[in-house]
């Protein structure tokens, strides 16, 4: 997917979690995120497309200036889905003026720009969806194609040098002697090694033995990798190798769950 198909999907996306929660109880808890009531879940979203809207069409050099602008959800649920929905298109506005190698901070530490927030915004766009799917008892549906973007963008971005170097709790548990860990999807062209080393998670896009290995459908991965799901509860995706390092993996991944 490129830019201008990331922001798309972004909006489309947003348009069917705005339609989800508008007018729906701001205190339902969001059992995918335990510290999280709906509320929460919808004010994190909307602020997000704002503060990366502003990032990218103010082409900062620091984040200090969009972290300020936070700009906190209606207190009144009614108002949700049009403010969900003018938060996405302003982002995709944003990306409109801009090219790929526009210089954006990202805190990735690859100076990945405008590319790295098109695809973050639609990393969180698939995930999150699956939180309001969860909360409000909806059907979460998503492609194999986009799942597998998603889980790009899970993984690539968990892996960093940037978040690396600014999570030191995940650091120090990451921080391994070669242990590797294998994710393949089996319904679309999707499959990555982590490797676990000493001063980092190093991910390639391989297929090869490792220590575990997860495979099967795309949007099982996505919310299994991303703790939106029990590895119990997605009979299709098949386990083989050491579940420990699994277990440590996924206990783990609670940027934003947590």
């Amino acid at each position: 997917m490129d830019t201008s198909s990331y922001l798309n999907a972004v909006v489309d996306q947003t348009s069917t979690f705005a339609e989800w929660v508008d007018g729906r109880d701001a205190a339902a808890p969001v059992p995918t995120c335990p510290k999280w009531t709906l509320a929460d879940l919808v004010d994190h979203v909307g602020a997000t497309h704002r503060m990366v809207a502003m990032l990218v069409g103010e082409q900062l050099s620091e984040p200090s200036k969009a972290f300020a602008a936070y700009v906190p959800a209606p207190a009144d649920s009614a108002q949700w889905g049009l403010w969900m929905v003018e938060g996405a298109a302003a982002a995709k506005q944003a990306f409109e003026s801009v090219a790929d190698d526009t210089p954006v901070w990202d805190p990735s530490g690859a100076a990945a720009g405008v590319p790295f927030w098109s695809r973050r915004l639609f990393g969180e766009a698939s995930v999150h969806r699956a939180d309001a799917a969860a909360a409000l008892n909806k059907r979460y549906e998503l492609a194999p194609e986009s799942a597998v973007a998603a889980l790009e963008d899970w993984l690539d971005t968990m892996t960093s040098r940037g978040y690396w170097e600014n999570r030191p709790d995940f650091a120090k548990a990451m921080r391994g002697d070669g242990q590797t860990l294998h994710f393949h999807a089996t319904d679309a062209p999707g499959e990555w090694l982590a490797r676990r080393e000493q001063n980092r998670v190093a991910l390639e896009h391989t297929h090869t033995e490792a220590d575990v290995t997860l495979s099967g459908p795309a949007a099982d991965l996505l919310l299994v990798i991303s703790r939106r799901r029990k590895l119990d509860a997605a009979p299709d995706l098949e386990l083989h190798g050491d579940p420990a390092l699994l277990d440590r993996w996924i206990e783990h991944m609670d940027w934003v769950t947590d």
